[in-house]
């Protein structure tokens, strides 16, 4: 599975490499740049998903740097970073194109949650209002399953989205620790249970189609198998 790619733009070296690193353990693709210059020719050489910008930095601040990268891609999300707090600044941030707004000092896990929820709605978006998941039909804005012809069932937010990684990866590995970072916002003891819960409730759901299973992968994740042969 495809790693997901940010743009991190962050002029204070040492908390850069932090919130890097601490990315990175978390299997996403990080390009560290300190200045707003840098950050520029990165957006335009390399292919990101989502970026992340300080706002106070050298040579170009966050506000014209989204500007700048606006006026070439209207849909990639934009999450600034700042110590400020006054209204203007979160208004104009909003204003010039950007997506979400997170004030320092900050965690590691909120940031992560942010970054994961901007891709979902833009997920959302760009995807069918429906997929297909064997003999069912998921509808992700609705949160709703139904099998062939009969009614919808209601899922929570939790059981629609892990679904719907679980099918876009569907016969491959869904590395468990990218889904409990994207859904629940951390790995820990408590959340992998509570996971396990919710794979538990979707294996029920989706019993009815005797071709699909989801299946553990002891120290890895979770596979959706798909046997249609």
């Amino acid at each position: 599975m495809a790693k997901i790619t940010i743009l991190l733009a962050e002029d204070e070296p040492a908390l850069g490499q932090i919130i890097k690193e601490s990315l990175e353990t978390r299997n996403f693709l990080v390009h560290l740049c300190c200045d707003g210059e840098m950050a520029w020719k990165c957006f335009q050489k390399e292919s990101v998903d989502i970026a992340v910008l300080d706002i106070m930095m050298p040579k170009k601040d966050g506000f014209t740097l989204a500007k700048e990268i606006r006026q070439i891609d209207e849909r990639t999300p934009i999450l600034f970073l700042t110590a400020k707090s006054q209204t203007s600044d979160v208004v104009e941030g909003f204003t010039i194109g950007g997506n979400d707004y997170l004030k320092k000092p900050f965690s590691i896990e909120e940031l992560i949650v942010r970054i994961n929820n901007l891709l979902d709605r833009i997920s959302l978006q760009n995807s069918s209002r429906s997929i297909t998941v064997g003999r069912f039909k998921l509808n992700l804005s609705k949160q709703t399953l139904r099998f062939e012809n009969e009614p919808e069932t209601q899922l929570t937010h939790r059981e629609a989205h892990l679904l719907f990684h679980l099918a876009k990866n569907s016969n491959q590995v869904l590395d468990r620790s990218f889904i409990l970072n994207k859904l629940w916002g951390n790995n820990d003891y408590f959340s992998a249970r509570s996971m396990d819960v919710f794979i538990s409730k979707l294996r029920k759901k989706l019993a009815r189609d005797e071709n699909l299973q989801i299946i553990n992968i002891r120290g890895y994740g979770y596979k959706l198998v798909n046997d249609i042969s």
